[in-house]
């Protein structure tokens, strides 16, 4: 299991690149602001560069913004048409045409709020691959087949997610499956505001250690691009980062306070988090944290993603479909 708790490449990228000194030359990096977004492009290209980042090779693409959730309609119209721009650079980087087939996967428990970002997506999907085969006469040559399911968590199913979508990515031979989750960051300050896009599949859980089978082109036989936004932090990592920012206070402050100091600067971060994680789930088991505001985030980041997937997927103008 990786020694950080994130699902961003970004992130993983700046906490290793100061643990493992060099990067080596299988990861680079694009930094770009666009207006109110800031643009990160993560290229993992060999094996040396998966190893040091603990990422598959593929593309990591990080949009973050203060209002990626886009609450007035400049910046929701600027983050679903950036949004869209890139889900459509991964899919002709992967050989995907305009009119090629898709599957959308949404990833989660609809009943658990921050792990509802996927069912919630796919619920507000323009579906289409059915209109090809039952009513030809309203589709065009600028629309692609879409399909769309939320297959459910193991625990509610029985059935691992990837016997779900390799069943049905046999039966239907889509060219391309695009699966949407939640992520785990280990900032406070990315949960609603980061976005992730990959064209390297997904690890549903990976972040805190749930590991479930991967959804990737070696498992599935088709390129599977990920979209992804944080919505949890490990209360561990919290706890480190409090600790982390009140050095100079401790250092300076009571005898007592200071020996408190000195024992927990004597450990490293690593260390440190072990005790703070076994600390707290002592109290109610593992502490996963998320904002108190969950409910409206996912809503609007779910709002968010869906147009910008529908943009994305269908080079024409479909709100008259969707009335």
């Amino acid at each position: 299991m990786s020694e950080i708790h994130t699902d961003l490449a970004l992130e993983a990228h700046e906490y290793f690149s100061g643990k493992k000194g060099g990067i080596p030359p299988g990861v680079t990096m694009d930094k770009r602001s666009f207006g109110g977004l800031r643009y990160t492009s993560i290229s993992v290209t060999n094996e040396e560069g998966s190893r040091y980042l603990e990422k598959p090779l593929g593309t990591y693409i990080t949009v973050e913004a203060e209002d990626l959730r886009g609450s007035d309609p400049e910046s929701y119209k600027q983050s679903r048409n950036f949004i869209a721009r890139e889900i459509e650079t991964l899919l002709k980087k992967n050989g995907i045409s305009e009119n090629d087939p898709v599957l959308v996967i949404g990833l989660g428990n609809w009943d658990i709020t921050p792990d509802a970002l996927g069912p919630k997506v796919v619920s507000a999907l323009f579906v289409s691959r059915h209109l090809f085969e039952h009513l030809p006469e309203v589709t065009s040559n600028k629309m692609r087949p879409v399909s769309a399911i939320s297959p459910g968590v193991l625990g509610t199913t029985g059935i691992e997610t990837l016997e779900i979508v390799r069943g049905i990515v046999e039966r239907t031979q889509p060219k391309c499956v695009i699966a949407i989750d939640a992520l785990v960051s280990r900032s406070i300050e990315r949960l609603g505001k980061s976005l992730q896009i990959s064209d390297s599949g997904i690890n549903p859980g990976s972040g805190v250690g749930n590991h479930r089978k991967e959804l990737s082109k070696n498992t599935l036989g088709v390129p599977v691009i990920s979209i992804g936004v944080p919505t949890v932090v490990d209360a561990a990592t919290i706890a480190d980062d409090i600790f982390e920012g009140s050095v100079d206070m401790l250092k300076n402050s009571s005898k007592d306070n200071n020996k408190f100091y000195s024992l927990l600067s004597s450990l490293s971060s690593e260390e440190r988090k072990s005790m703070f994680s076994a600390a707290l789930s002592g109290m109610s088991g593992e502490l996963i944290v998320t904002p108190k505001d969950i409910d409206e985030m996912i809503s609007d980041i779910s709002d968010v993603v869906s147009s910008a997937l529908n943009v994305g997927l269908h080079s024409d103008d479909i709100s008259s479909l969707m009335q």
